[in-house]
């Protein structure tokens, strides 16, 4: 039987929506260097990419959360993947801002959202959890019913399960870190030797600096 896991992380290490560099590390955003690199946004670009994720998230959520009646994406890299979703199921479509706006009605939900609704909310990627955890505290605090939330990947970092698990947030995952791992082993993105560099990343992240290169 195929794996979804794996022909998710196959079908990105394909196009470059990951990309790995061990001996040439990427800083990340947050500060942290890493030897991977996801850039989920260019699966639009490729209309039978786009078209597997957004059908398997759609089926994702009817199958676990089938009470849903308002798809909500994290801002910024999710929305237009959870615009995709929320036509393909019929529902409607808001996004939750990193911080309100600072003119106008000062949303942070944008779009038509009422108090009490049944929300599902979609994440591109997962790190530290950090976003999809202050997404959840903002769709609650406008009297959202958050059932869970479903990603296309995530890194499945030690603390954002431990954060997800104390919030009670059910995360579903389309592909994950260790899935990725295999299928780039396999198809000769890395080799057997970067391995130990990866996990010694992925156990301590914020503290992970890349080794000296050795000179010949």
């Amino acid at each position: 039987m195929e794996r979804l896991d794996l022909t998710l992380a196959e079908k990105l290490l394909k196009i470059n929506a990951i990309m790995l560099q061990p001996d040439s590390p990427f800083l990340w955003g947050n500060g942290w260097n890493a030897p991977i690199y996801n850039d989920n946004k260019i699966t639009l670009s490729y209309p039978d990419v786009r078209r597997f994720i957004k059908v398997e998230l759609s089926r994702m959520i009817l199958e676990n959360f089938p009470q849903a009646e308002v798809v909500a994406s994290v801002a910024m890299g999710a929305i237009a993947m959870g615009a995709l979703v929320a036509d393909t199921l019929g529902l409607p479509f808001v996004y939750v801002r990193g911080e309100a706006k600072d003119h106008g009605l000062e949303n942070v939900i944008e779009g038509n959202f009422k108090p009490g609704q049944r929300v599902v909310l979609i994440e591109d990627l997962v790190s530290t959890g950090h976003n999809a955890i202050r997404a959840l505290h903002e769709m609650q605090l406008a009297g959202g019913d958050v059932q869970g939330m479903v990603a296309m990947f995530t890194y499945e970092f030690q603390q954002a399960l431990d954060s997800f698990r104390k919030e009670g947030l059910e995360l579903i995952t389309l592909t994950n870190y260790n899935a990725m791992m295999e299928a780039a082993l396999a198809s000769g993105h890395i080799k057997d030797a970067d391995v130990d560099t990866f996990e010694l990343w992925h156990d301590a992240p914020d503290n992970w600096t890349p080794a000296p290169q050795k000179l010949d």
